[in-house]
């Protein structure tokens, strides 16, 4: 990366906004990673659109950073520019008539909490979803009996060229873990969501219970990236990797998790290397008993199998613009990509 486009990133965003060789392990949820090469963190959606379009005219591979929540990054690191954007644009604004707008850098229990203080019911579902507003967007997030999608009225989003366009929920191709915005390397940049009126009570007592079965049934005392791989379809990834005697297994510091097979976690002192060693083991294990491949919902970057995204192709997140939200996902250089 040269210095011209380094000045240049600098007056797009300023140069206190602007960190080198930043190690990604303080911004996410796994606790591992190595640095970015360069990390962004605008202040505003003028800023984000400021940025995507400089990466986009210089072919440098851009990955967007909610919370870290869904992100496993390489031991080594990342080339390019990774965007964080989980504590600047995270706005949320909620009316009694039902419409909520939040950037995409709210957290989802933050926009619950404001949802359930205005009496609105609707995205209970995801008071315990850990990441942003901007990740579920992405990857059209969702959790007992509810998903972004249902709620969803529509989106602002940056395109690869840098451009600030509308896309309304019926344009947005929501499918299991899956969105037109991930697909063409788009940065959710806000939302708008359409809730039900309902007594606070009610709401928080809703919030309380689905906090209650999180706890007991996920290991949230460990640091982890949340389910480690998709749902396969007629089957549940936790259930196949138990049945294949995989829970528990362990390498270095990774482990799969006694409380919960669907995750694994960071026992100490694990490296990406670790991690994906242990996911490789498990999807040849499920595949050897069941016949079934698993796909990694955690989204993983730096790796030689899951690069970046290219601006003049697709996104990394694989679709790393977008937010938030990450697996086994590539991209050519230059384009964005998401995680939560």
């Amino acid at each position: 990366m040269d210095q011209l486009f380094l000045d240049r990133l600098e007056e797009a965003v300023g140069a206190q906004s602007v960190l080198r060789a930043e190690p990604l392990s303080r911004h996410t949820t796994f606790r591992i990673g190595g640095p970015a090469e360069v990390l962004v963190r605008p202040r505003n959606i003028d800023e984000v659109a400021r940025v995507v379009r400089l990466c986009f005219d210089e072919g440098v591979s851009l990955r967007v950073l909610g919370c870290g929540s869904d992100v496993l990054v390489a031991d080594e690191g990342v080339a390019g520019v990774v965007m964080q954007v989980a504590d600047n644009l995270a706005e949320v604004h909620a009316d009694r008539s039902g419409l909520v707008s939040a950037q995409a850098g709210a957290t989802n229990a933050e926009v619950a909490r404001i949802a359930c203080e205005a009496g609105l019911s609707g995205y209970e579902f995801a008071c315990g979803i850990p990441g942003t507003v901007g990740g579920a967007a992405i990857m059209n997030a969702g959790a007992y009996d509810g998903q972004f999608s249902d709620v969803a009225v529509a989106l602002a989003c940056v395109t690869r060229a840098g451009e600030v366009i509308e896309v309304v929920a019926d344009e947005a191709d929501w499918g299991y873990r899956h969105s037109r915005m991930d697909g063409e390397g788009m940065v959710v940049v806000a939302a708008l969501l359409r809730l039900i009126p309902d007594d606070r009570a009610v709401i928080q007592a809703r919030m309380d219970e689905l906090d209650a079965r999180r706890r007991a049934k996920q290991p949230l005392e460990l640091p982890s990236a949340g389910s480690t791989f998709k749902r396969p379809a007629g089957h549940f990834a936790g259930k196949l990797i138990q049945e294949a005697g995989m829970q528990g297994a362990r390498v270095g510091g990774a482990q799969v998790s006694t409380k919960h097979a669907g995750f694994v976690v960071n026992v100490g002192d694990a490296t990406a290397a670790d991690v994906r060693a242990l996911m490789a083991r498990v999807q040849s294990e499920v595949n050897r008993v069941h016949g079934v491949e698993l796909e990694p919902e955690v989204r993983l970057w730096g790796f030689d199998d899951a690069g970046a995204v290219a601006c003049a192709d697709a996104a990394d997140h694989s679709n790393d613009v977008g937010l938030s939200a990450s697996a086994d996902y590539s991209s050519a250089e230059g384009s964005p990509s998401n995680a939560s």
